[in-house]
């Protein structure tokens, strides 16, 4: 089970964005000359993040756009500041499309959700007039002004306290200013107006919903100091859909693993409402550093990523699309990052590529686990840097003649089957579905075709990089779950064993029993 660490490249908390604390507060404007003056300069900052975005795109700079004689200030009437604020807020538009592997071309200001929503023309009278009001407010309705310390705070977007009221005095840009009172009762405000009479710099986001204007207060918050490092080993999470539970695993510096724990989170998906939900999920990951804590070591997580979402009409099924949306993937990390880091934890964020192909066909069948508690095994050896090789058993496996026709044969026939079947379907929507099945299907096929009798690599390293030749553990995947096994993410994965520790695949339906883990249920917590 050991192998040798490598090099580590993943960020770490230390590595990472620093942390920030906000408030939330409603502005209400006294005049509303002041009002119609700081709308019209959040149309105008909006228009010029899109202006700066596509200037970026063609490969201008940052110091040539926000120049005080450039088309940015002169056009949009901003000053230098909020000139440079809106390039950054570009920049990270243009970082966030990139980063997720979209073409950043083709990024909506706006919501893609909404402008496909408008394209379609099928609204009329009083919704498509607040369809309209929500597309032009995401589009128009943004100011961000960043903190500076030299400046006293904030120069564009100050906060003042006058008569025991705290009030945001807002730079339109051309030397006149507009007021609005802050009306919050968020639970840091008390330190937000800490900072005001310390002139300690502060951001501000202006945001438009519903015909009011909203301000989003952050800063920079104080590091902490490091208790729990990887240097003792990594607490792993993986969170999970179906059965809807957090999957951890404790590992040891030396890679093994120490014991695992699930925390089921269908509290979380029978929430009455979002305020309960967030509660909930702020319950959990106390609870998971609270252990982190106590094991004194870090928390490895995968790199927060874009989850696509299933639509309606797609053919993927009421309850796969209900499993989607409930999914709090994202929101339960960042919760989890945010609280570990609060309390002196360190993060480790590692690349999500097959994790959970890794663990699925080496440590569930192994170590008798769960498909989800052997891919947070992964990720936690991922994060203390060891490579994943692949076992002698599926080395012999991929060199097997029989089995690569075997499964070519298999795929050849189902692209068949399914080609029958849409033929003779008439809902459009299962014909979709049958058509991703038959890509699907075609691509399994097209997988083991460019075997060209060789196994491929015979090494793939967990950070994420590709290895020469074809990706083994996918090739495997596509070989052993749905030609073997009879589903594409089975449950029961320990009769895989003796493919593992043989290499024989004629003999996988030896060893039959019991699901790994004790089945789909999952305590609260549970310790092995």
């Amino acid at each position: 089970m050991k192998a040798k660490p490598k090099a580590a490249r993943e960020r770490t908390s230390k590595e990472r964005a620093k942390a920030f604390t906000g408030v939330h507060a409603l502005l209400v404007f006294p005049s509303e000359e002041d009002r119609k003056a700081t709308l019209d300069l959040m149309r105008r900052f909006s228009a010029g993040v899109r202006y700066a975005y596509n200037r970026l795109l063609e490969g201008q700079t940052r110091e040539e756009l926000k120049r005080a004689d450039g088309f940015l200030c002169t056009s949009f009437r901003l000053n230098t500041r909020y000139a440079d604020d809106a390039i950054l807020k570009a920049q990270a538009v243009l970082d966030s499309a990139r980063e997720r592997g979209e073409d950043p071309r083709k990024v909506v200001f706006g919501g893609r959700k909404l402008f496909q929503q408008l394209k379609r023309r099928h609204l009329s009278g009083k919704p498509l007039r607040e369809l309209k009001r929500e597309w032009r407010e995401r589009r128009q309705g943004l100011l961000y002004s960043r903190g500076d310390k030299t400046k006293g705070g904030n120069l564009n977007l100050r906060l003042l306290v006058e008569d025991g009221a705290l009030r945001l005095r807002i730079n339109l840009g051309d030397g006149s200013y507009a007021h609005a009172l802050v009306k919050t009762g968020h639970p840091n405000l008390s330190a937000l107006v800490g900072r005001v009479y310390a002139s300690l710099p502060y951001n501000v986001a202006l945001s438009l919903r519903e015909g009011k204007v909203y301000a989003t207060f952050t800063w920079e918050e104080e590091a902490v100091p490091l208790v729990a490092t990887k240097e003792n080993g990594v607490l792993a999470l993986d969170v999970n859909s179906d059965p809807y539970h957090l999957a951890l695993a404790l590992v040891s510096p030396d890679g093994n693993l120490r014991r695992h724990l699930t925390l089921s989170l269908e509290e979380v998906d029978r929430a009455e409402n979002r305020g309960t939900k967030e509660l909930l999920l702020w319950k959990v990951a106390h609870q998971v550093v609270a252990i982190a804590l106590e094991e004194g070591v870090a928390i490895a997580t995968e790199r927060l990523k874009y989850l696509r979402k299933s639509r309606r009409g797609d053919g993927s099924g009421r309850a796969f699309r209900g499993k989607q949306h409930r999914f709090a993937y994202a929101s339960l990390l960042r919760k989890v990052h945010s609280l570990a880091r609060k309390r002196g934890v360190q993060v480790v964020e590692v690349n999500p590529r097959d994790t959970s192909t890794i663990g699925m066909l080496k440590y569930a069948p192994q170590l008798s686990l769960s498909k989800d508690v052997a891919a947070a095994y992964v990720i936690g050896r991922r994060a203390l840097g060891f490579e994943e090789k692949l076992p002698r058993g599926y080395e012999r496996l991929l060199r097997d003649e029989r089995f690569r026709g075997h499964v070519q044969g298999f795929y050849a026939s189902r692209v068949q089957e399914l080609r029958a079947k849409k033929a003779q379907e008439r809902n459009p929507y299962l014909r979709r579905r049958l058509s991703r099945e038959i890509g699907r299907a075609k691509r399994h096929l097209a997988l083991f075709s460019s075997l060209q009798g060789s196994s491929g690599s015979q090494r793939e390293v967990t950070d994420g990089r590709n290895s020469p030749g074809v990706n083994p553990w996918r090739v495997l995947r596509a070989g052993t779950f749905l030609p073997l096994l009879g589903r594409e993410v089975p449950r029961d994965l320990s009769r895989l064993k003796p493919i593992l520790f043989g290499g024989s695949w004629e003999g996988w339906k030896e060893g039959l029993g019991p699901p790994p883990g004790g089945g789909p249920g999952c305590a609260n917590v549970r310790y092995t």
